[in-house]
């Protein structure tokens, strides 16, 4: 085992990484334990599937303002300290907030509060990544995803707590664990992490300006960003996952429970095979899908998360087995999907402006995906599998945005040889 590829990387962090990496667990555990149980929560305590995915989108929505402010935020006060703040506003205070929550109102707020999150989610990321191995990227997000796997271990206690207590108390009680251990994650990752050597040069370079004369680089920016039609494709498959996984989180658990009748405290155990099987194809496929044109197997994700959710959807009431496929295939189609693309996402940024063209990447993302907060739990609240026959549309675009990502940057490269035909084109970390 010590010689297997992840093992290895592991291992071997150093720096920001490192700290970013290893405590992980300590925010990825609490929250894949409260997560599958969310929206059944709001249910519990009165809100009907609109109202739930209002919250969703109205959460979305303050989530633009604070993308657009983070790539600011973080030149400013640098990828430690912003991360170290923000993380504490995000999710510290938000749990607190859901644990002591009755009805729709407490969840407007958490949502209204945790939207700041956007900030440490562009500074986090920025922490990880800036002064990290480029050849590295892939190992280090299957790390980052499965250190919430882990809590697949211990999620089929959700179960029996959920049975022994029934969904709220149980929920409560999740939600200051989190609370607890989200808030040891944040000051124990502080002392581990410093500085990176493009955050000190945008601290310095932002240091006499005001935040919002900050913002006002924004335009030249986006020109920036509009120029680069293979970050746009790629954003476009940001907004694909963006748009599914909201989907998922906020109404899988609602069509498990309410159309195809599995009891709630069967929940768990669904999380628990959708996290034993994600890890087992972390460690046994990922190594080997690394080295592969990243387009066969963001692909070949697309069209796994596709068969999944047309299986989902026509499982018949009551048919625990059928699910259960539905969910190891989804599984399985998950981290070929996202992972390689959070690679992708990185390699496609200009370094000099990273903080504040990843600002705009992920505001752009956000408000487009916030109206379907509430689009799908109309559709939810018609028939509650329309949200997931939307999700099968998106991921068939996803197949089509990879083939035109792929004869993007093809095109870019015939182009950059033609113009310097000296140049010895390098390995593309794309997706060609």
């Amino acid at each position: 085992m010590k010689h297997h590829p992840l093992v290895r990387t592991l291992v071997s962090l150093r720096g920001n990484v490192r700290g970013c990496v290893y405590t992980e667990p300590l925010w990825g555990i609490p929250f894949n334990l409260y997560a599958p149980y969310v929206s059944v929560y709001m249910l519990t305590l009165g809100l009907s599937d609109s109202r739930i995915g209002l919250v969703t989108t109205i959460g979305l929505a303050f989530q633009v303002v604070w993308t657009m402010l983070s790539g600011a935020i973080t030149d400013k006060l640098g990828r430690k300290r912003a991360t170290l703040i923000f993380d504490l506003l995000s999710w510290s205070v938000p749990c607190l907030i859901w644990a002591a929550a009755q009805n729709f109102t407490y969840f407007v707020v958490a949502a209204l509060v945790n939207a700041t999150w956007r900030v440490p989610h562009n500074s986090w990321n920025l922490l990880l990544v800036e002064d990290t191995d480029p050849n590295l990227l892939v190992d280090v997000w299957s790390w980052v995803q499965i250190s919430g796997l882990i809590a697949a271990f211990v999620s089929p206690l959700t179960g029996l707590l959920i049975a022994q207590f029934s969904l709220v108390p149980t929920m409560r009680g999740l939600y200051l664990l989190a609370f607890v251990m989200m808030t040891t994650k944040f000051v124990v990752m502080n002392s581990m992490v410093t500085e990176t050597k493009q955050g000190v040069v945008r601290m310095a370079e932002t240091r006499d300006q005001p935040l919002f004369d900050v913002l006002r680089g924004y335009p030249a920016v986006l020109k920036q960003l509009l120029r680069a039609r293979t970050t746009l494709l790629t954003a476009g498959l940001m907004l694909v996952v963006s748009i599914s996984t909201m989907v998922r989180s906020t109404f899988w658990s609602i069509l498990v429970t309410e159309k195809l009748l599995i009891a709630d405290e069967y929940l768990a155990l669904y999380a628990f095979a959708r996290s034993i099987i994600m890890l087992a194809f972390f460690f046994l496929a990922m190594p080997r899908l690394r080295d592969l044109e990243a387009r066969k197997p963001i692909a070949l994700g697309f069209l796994g998360l596709i068969l999944s959710y047309g299986l989902l959807i026509n499982v018949p009431p009551g048919n625990y087995w059928l699910l259960l496929l539905a969910t190891a295939i989804e599984a399985c189609s998950m981290p070929m999907a996202n992972t390689i693309l959070q690679k992708l996402i990185v390699v496609n940024v200009e370094a000099e402006e990273r903080a504040r063209i990843m600002a705009l990447l992920n505001m752009g993302v956000i408000l487009f995906t916030s109206p379907f907060g509430w689009i799908a739990g109309r559709m939810s609240e018609a028939n509650r599998s329309l949200p997931f026959v939307l999700s099968i549309a998106l991921f068939g675009l996803g197949v089509l945005l990879t083939y035109l990502v792929a004869r993007e940057e093809r095109r870019t490269a015939v182009e950059s040889i033609a113009e310097d035909p000296t140049q010895v084109q390098a390995d593309s970390p794309g997706l060609t």
